[in-house]
């Protein structure tokens, strides 16, 4: 093996045994930093000069969420259900240093490779946990995080056991009071994946009495049909005063053009209004 091999970010890659579908750390030519792709794909960008410099647009707004919703530098506790190139754990980490970060991915060889080939930063509290998201959660009873982001979600080819309100329900119990949920969905042009899940949160924020889901995007995505990833979010913190202020933030923040909607806002967007609700 060359000696350049051992260099960070130098190209690296593994075969998945989950997935069955081959792994590599690229060189990002156009954007700089590293790329993972699994099955051909990029899956995560990472720029190891500057952990704050995320390419990808739904992870920016989740970001720019976390920014907002607790005081700047404070340490969170988080638990991430999927891990990529742990972009966002190197983020936190380089923006709230002291943070205690939970992986849950099911990948057993996709940490090792990642955190072979792209060192975390200096001083990272990561745990690394292998398994599926739902059944590690459910081992952690008792344990409670600021905030949980669930990144697993790409319309047909997402785990359905994870698509539901009973799953929501149990992550938001892994949530403090003024805690965070945190769910990308991606989804093509006809957005039926996104919609039922927005409904499932719906109905389990409904049930224990949160205010309702907020929605992150593209703004293009609201009114033209294209593939896209949303973010949603649901949690005890959104009942915060100072939430309208945090929505003026994220719009501010992009990337651009921006939407956020409210609750009610959500509602309407997807057509939830003619489901029946578990009020």
């Amino acid at each position: 093996m060359a000696s350049s091999d051992f260099l960070p970010g130098a190209q690296r890659s593994a075969q998945l045994s989950f997935s069955d579908q081959p792994a590599w750390i690229v060189k990002d030519e156009v954007s700089g930093g590293w790329a993972l792709q699994i099955g051909g794909v990029e899956q995560s960008h990472v720029d190891l000069e500057d952990p704050t410099h995320i390419v990808h647009e739904y992870l920016r707004r989740i970001a720019n969420v976390l920014d907002e919703a607790w005081p700047r530098r404070k340490p969170l506790r988080i638990a991430h259900l999927g891990g990529g190139a742990l972009t966002l754990a190197r983020y936190v980490q380089a923006t709230r240093p002291g943070s205690a970060q939970v992986v849950i991915e099911i990948e057993r060889e996709l940490p090792t490779l990642v955190t072979t080939a792209l060192p975390l930063p200096e001083g990272t509290d990561l745990e690394i946990v292998i398994g599926d998201a739902r059944e590690q959660l459910a081992v952690m009873e008792g344990r409670r995080f600021d905030a949980i982001v669930l990144d697993v979600f790409s319309g047909d080819e997402s785990p359905a056991h994870l698509a539901t309100k009973d799953f929501y329900l149990e992550a938001i119990a892994h949530l403090e009071a003024d805690g965070l949920l945190l769910v990308n969905v991606g989804d093509d042009a006809g957005q039926r994946f996104l919609a039922a899940q927005v409904r499932e949160l719906e109905d389990a924020s409904a049930e224990v009495g949160l205010s309702g889901v907020w929605t992150l995007t593209h703004a293009s995505l609201l009114s033209t049909p294209a593939d896209g990833n949303m973010v949603l979010l649901a949690g005890g913190a959104l009942a915060s005063p100072e939430v309208a202020q945090w929505r003026s933030a994220w719009l501010q923040a992009g990337p651009h053009p921006a939407a956020v909607l409210d609750p009610g806002e959500t509602i309407e967007a997807f057509g939830l209004r003619s489901y029946p609700q578990s009020r």
